[in-house]
């Protein structure tokens, strides 16, 4: 969210009616300086990475550049770059001076600071390149003609770039004319290579939002008298303009006409919440746009344009009496003054029920049944015209002191709404007149006004997500109320669904996911690039008859999950559309970490399957336990084995210490059992962890033990799962020419396995290849470049290719509506 830099005020002092505002300029960080920043540190990231990896192109540009330099004659090259050193110099000076003429010394201080800071930097990465070989041999010097950062722009570039050119045709004409022929004048003479201009640009751009977004940017507050200036010339006859809050003033009028409300629109509303709105923007499919990212004109249009509609619509609100432009900054928009108060102001909060209805002799003072329904009328009239008002909350409801509902604040809302915006507002009016009247009369009033289609259709979108951030609050301090809302519209309208509808683009969850699953990427080829040998050319050097074993493996693995899977279900499942399920899971696994994904599709497909969801969830946990708990024989197993190991002469090739770790592990094990029985807190959070598993799972295992063929079934498939997989990796590794003993395998794929389940990147991309390639080290003596050729061979057949049949599957079971 924006920061505004200005001095504290007390309430007293925005409020205050006489005191005159002084026009001086505050400062305000606005986000879009922030933006540019992180895309100016990218930029150049990108270009140093460029220039490290084409290293040679790079040298060779700057030849070709020194070879046509020396075909020019001498003397007049030099007189030239002599006038363009000077024009560089006059161009900021006189820009300054032109500033300093027009009272904006604050923002020429600020083009200083960046310009100093610029050249300090370049000064800097001037000084590492010489001390870092790595660094040097990213920016080509043209040997040792030039520094890596051409110094003479970047300063220029910062200062000019920090004050701002918006508006000022000549002055950016000159600027770029004056560093096209130094850049120019820099090459020619030997003094500058491609690469370090570039450097030069980006760097002084970056530093001039860095130093922008610091110090803030001065933003000229509007004078009284201005204002009252430029509403006289639109026909306004104002007696007294008093600021009564941030950006908001009270005009008075002559001759007794009404007073006006005037909205200030600046720099300072443009950046406040920007980047909150934002992150709104990129999680929300319905989030309206963000202020900041229009154009201060456009927003005047916009909120102008909605007034006179809702106005035209017959609904109550603020009617727009004039809208002026001020400068490049402001604007300002003046309504028709409402003397009403907000919901939140008149209105307590709903509290639980009590067997006082007036508690400590306090009346609770609700909305009147009346109030209710003309709120619920205003909101009708704007559907009506299909406009949506996009903010209502307990600040945008207003009440004057006939009784009547004013709706306020509609500089976010939209002319020709669509339907589900529509839907949004009914349920945001709902959740409003809820936190006050009560889940009950809210509802019945919505009815009442506007019938039980529109308030059944807003019933799946009383999501927190979709309502405003005063809403939000408001039912979060009572954390009840949202689900007794949803009960109340499901009790008088049963009919309605029930399902809740997605309004969510991104969560945060896949937003860690894309984070994770770039660096796990960046990682790994970090990685290959460190290798010895190269894992590429193991793979594709790879024994064609173990490559083929090991796909043979890889597949088998799907109908042997489908065993596994059926028989800890006492319900009979039809075994294509379960092994079809277990194949498409190999296609969820894309898109969400760990196994959340596949137990959530086996989830679903045993609901679509007629069983109920209890039944369904305790089979899905009866699986997930005898699969821990068979893993974890597993590992102990092939653990204590590992040792046994033999070479293919018959030595041992494995330094895995299998004895001491085996007996770390249940000595742990041991003591983190004896600490939960010892501690009574710990006991009773392990005994509330495993109540489900008593409750649910337990339970249905009894069932499943009246079919003792079907549990037989399920564990053998449970344990063939495990070692299809460790045959295909073991496969693997043997058909990149290695030879490492099985027990080794099957402990690498074991505990590789383990945290591919917690891993939070799509399908453990990156932790299940390099813990795999790490224990395969450990284990089996490989060396790491073949340890991560037979991984990614293992993760090819096993998390790639598997990818399109999954995709099949998946849409095959859609088709069917089995998921």
């Amino acid at each position: 969210m924006a920061t505004v830099i200005q001095a504290d005020e007390s309430k007293e002092q925005r409020t205050a009616q006489s005191a005159p505002r002084s026009g001086l300029a505050d400062r305000v960080r606005h986000p879009a300086a922030l933006i540019r920043l992180l895309s100016g540190l990218c930029w150049i990231a990108l270009v140093l990475l460029l220039a490290g990896y084409a290293r040679s192109s790079a040298l060779g540009l700057d030849t070709d550049v020194s070879r046509f330099a020396d075909l020019l004659p001498w003397p007049p090259v030099q007189l030239a770059a002599a006038l363009c050193g000077g024009a560089l110099l006059l161009v900021p000076l006189g820009y300054a001076v032109d500033r300093l003429l027009r009272a904006d010394g604050r923002r020429v201080a600020d083009g200083v600071l960046a310009a100093v800071l610029a050249y300090g930097l370049s000064l800097g990465l001037d000084l590492l390149a010489g001390d870092l070989t790595t660094l040097t041999h990213a920016l080509p010097d043209g040997a040792g003609r030039t520094d890596p950062v051409y110094g003479h722009l970047a300063p220029v570039v910062a200062f000019m770039t920090a004050i701002g050119t918006a508006g000022m045709r000549r002055w950016r004409s000159a600027l770029a004319v004056t560093l096209t022929l130094s850049g120019l004048s820099g090459l020619i003479t030997g003094y500058a290579t491609p690469l370090s201009l570039v450097l030069s640009l980006l760097l002084g751009w970056t530093t001039a939002h860095a130093t922008r977004y610091a110090v803030g940017e001065p933003v000229g507050t509007p004078t009284e008298g201005q204002i009252g200036a430029a509403l006289a010339a639109c026909g306004v006859r104002p007696d007294a303009v008093l600021a009564v809050g941030s950006s908001r003033y009270l005009v008075t009028q002559h001759d007794g006409r009404p007073d006006l409300d005037v909205h200030l629109l600046d720099r300072h509303v443009q950046a406040s919440g920007l980047l909150g709105h934002l992150w709104l923007a990129l999680r929300l499919r319905t989030a309206p746009r963000p202020l900041g990212l229009r154009p201060l004109r456009a927003g005047l249009e916009h909120q102008t344009l909605l007034g006179h509609a809702a106005t035209a619509a017959g609904a109550r609100t603020r009617t727009p009496v004039a809208a002026v432009e001020l400068s490049p900054d402001a604007a300002l928009v003046a309504y028709h003054r409402i003397d009403a108060r907000p919901f939140a102001e008149l209105f307590a909060e709903c509290t639980p029920p009590t067997d006082s209805a007036e508690p400590d002799g306090v009346p609770e003072i609700t909305p009147t049944d009346a109030e209710l329904r003309d709120a619920w009328q205003q909101l009708a009239l704007l559907q009506r015209r299909r406009i949506a008002h996009r903010s209502l909350s307990p600040q945008t409801v207003l009440l004057d002191a006939e009784g009547r509902v004013h709706l306020v604040g509609l500089a976010r809302g939209e002319i020709a709404a669509g339907d589900l915006l529509l839907r949004l507002d009914v349920a945001g009016m709902l959740a409003v007149l809820a936190v006050h009247a009560g889940p009950e009369r809210a509802v019945r009033a919505a009815i009442e006004v506007l019938g039980q289609g529109p308030v059944g259709a807003a019933l799946p979108l009383l999501q927190p997500i979709a309502l405003a951030r005063d809403t939000r609050a408001a039912l979060a301090r009572h954390k009840k109320l949202a689900c007794e809302l949803r009960a109340e519209v499901q009790r008088q309208m049963p009919q309605a669904a029930t399902e809740p509808v997605r309004l969510e683009r991104l969560r945060p969850r896949t937003v860690l996911t894309v984070v994770a699953g770039i660096a796990a990427a960046f990682l790994l080829l970090q990685f290959l690039f460190g290798m010895d040998k190269n894992p590429v050319t193991l793979v594709a050097d790879a024994d064609p008859l173990w490559l083929a074993a090991a796909a043979f493996f890889a597949a088998v693995s799907y109908p042997v999950a489908t065993f596994a899977f059926s028989g800890f279900v006492p319900e009979k499942l039809s075994f294509r559309a379960t092994l079809a399920a277990q194949t498409a899971g190999s296609f969820v696994k894309l898109v969400s970490p760990g196994g959340l994904g596949g137990l959530a599709l086996n989830t679903r497909y045993l609901q679509c399957a007629g069983i109920p969801t209890a039944q369904a969830l305790s089979s899905i946990g009866a699986t997930q336990l005898f699969g821990l708990v068979l893993h974890m024989l597993q590992l102990a197993v092939f653990t204590a084995l590992v040792g046994t190991d033999k070479g293919p002469l018959g030595a041992e090739n494995s330094t895995f210490p299998s004895g001491l770790v085996l007996l770390l592990g249940a000595i742990g094990v041991a003591a983190v059992a004896v600490s939960v029985a010892a501690v009574p807190s710990l006991r009773r959070r392990a005994q509330t962890l495993l109540r489900p598993l008593r409750a649910e799972v337990l339970p249905r295992l009894l069932d499943l033990a009246q079919q003792p063929g079907k549990l037989a079934l399920g564990v053998a498939g449970q344990l063939l799962v495990s070692m299809c997989f460790v045959l295909c990796l073991y496969c693997c590794t043997r058909a990149v020419g290695q030879y490492p003993g099985f027990n080794a395998v099957a402990v690498s794929f074991l505990t590789g396995n383990a945290v591919g389940n917690v891993a939070p990147t799509p399908g453990a991309v990156g932790a299940v290849e390099g813990l795999l390639s790490s224990m395969l080290v450990l284990t089996g003596g490989m060396d790491k470049g073949t340890a991560l050729a037979a991984v990614l061979l293992y993760r090819l057949l096993t998390f790639v290719l598997p990818l399109l049949p999954g995709w099949a599957a998946f849409a095959w079971l859609q088709r069917r509506r089995a998921i």
